[in-house]
């Protein structure tokens, strides 16, 4: 899940695996796999590095499966 905040200030919790696309229009819109669509403060790139925080946190040893030999 990661926080996002809302054109009016307040916060939205989003399921981080069920973004399907971020559009920056000049504000961000979130496409969920739902068809839900979100308008939030945070540009893209903000929302790309919270979506990499919550994957590394939910997968803390995903490097050790690609490490190279």
């Amino acid at each position: 899940m990661i926080e996002v905040t809302r054109l009016n200030g307040s916060s939205l919790i989003i399921n981080a695996e069920l973004i399907e696309t971020i559009e920056g229009t000049p504000d961000a819109v979130i496409m969920l796999t739902s068809g839900k669509k979100w308008v939030v403060a945070e540009t893209p790139a903000e929302l790309i590095q919270k979506v990499i925080a919550y994957k590394r946190q939910c997968y803390p040893d995903i490097k050790e499966l690609y490490r190279e030999s």
